[in-house]
């Protein structure tokens, strides 16, 4: 790569990371996904459409394609489980990066029950490069393009650096999520407290200790038992679960 190329390549995942960090906050997981797609698309070089593909629930999900084809393509990869996405999130190669660069062609021998679906859809090469780090969600980055071989190593190079870049924007969006998640059990359970004190007159200590028992008593979380509180007081004629305890 010449020192003009590496420059562009700085350049662009220099913009890429400042769309990423400006237009929405990081919290927001499912803005943060999609602006990755969307700049991914935008800065590598051949790339025609994307999107992300995540394990969910023990299912491989398409997030934020580009168009309802390659969703399609996308979730046909899934249920075929065969295919660079597939790849790039189960079984990677050290790089990240998996590329078929012609459906239509050797590449057909790879991925043979696959690459037909892609050529019928009008795409002949896609490049995935893994986005999961340690301890995050493991996941991929698809892009496609109608033209093979269209990913040379200029393209390579920026996609796996961008697929470094995304994957630490997207575990640190995961972990915001989760800390926000958090708070909002601190909360819950700080105003579950707050009832049980007003009602029988005991400190806060006594209060988290009613609630701790009453989540053992139902085996029900304790959030649960906090947002039943807070929704419908004991002694009201509402119909939720009634953890029998805090009568």
């Amino acid at each position: 790569m010449d020192p003009r190329q590496n420059d562009q390549l700085l350049i662009a995942l220099r913009h890429a990371s400042r769309e990423l960090a400006q237009r929405r906050s990081i919290r927001d997981l499912e803005q943060t996904l999609q602006e990755i797609v969307t700049s991914a698309v935008h800065t590598v070089p051949g790339v025609d459409a994307g999107s992300i593909s995540i394990t969910e629930h023990g299912r491989i999900e398409t997030r934020h394609p580009t168009s309802e084809v390659i969703r399609k393509l996308d979730e046909t990869q899934s249920e075929l489980r065969q295919g660079p996405c597939i790849e790039a999130i189960e079984d990677p190669p050290e790089s990240g990066i998996v590329v078929a660069q012609d459906f239509a062609g050797t590449d057909a021998e790879l991925w043979p029950r696959f690459a037909p679906r892609a050529v019928d859809a009008g795409f002949r090469a896609l490049l995935s490069t893994q986005l999961s780090t340690n301890g995050g969600p493991r996941a991929a980055l698809n892009l496609y393009s109608h033209a093979p071989d269209a990913f040379d190593e200029h393209s390579r190079t920026m996609a796996g650096l961008f697929g470094v870049q995304a994957a630490l924007l997207l575990y640190g969006a995961g972990q915001a999520t989760h800390l926000q998640k958090a708070v909002d059990s601190r909360d819950l359970i700080g105003q579950a407290k707050g009832i049980l004190m007003e009602r029988f007159s005991i400190d806060g200590e006594a209060a988290f200790q009613m609630l701790v028992r009453t989540s053992q008593d139902t085996n029900m979380k304790l959030t649960a038992v906090a947002s039943w509180l807070t929704t419908q007081r004991p002694g009201s004629t509402g119909t939720g679960t009634n953890p029998e305890s805090l009568g």
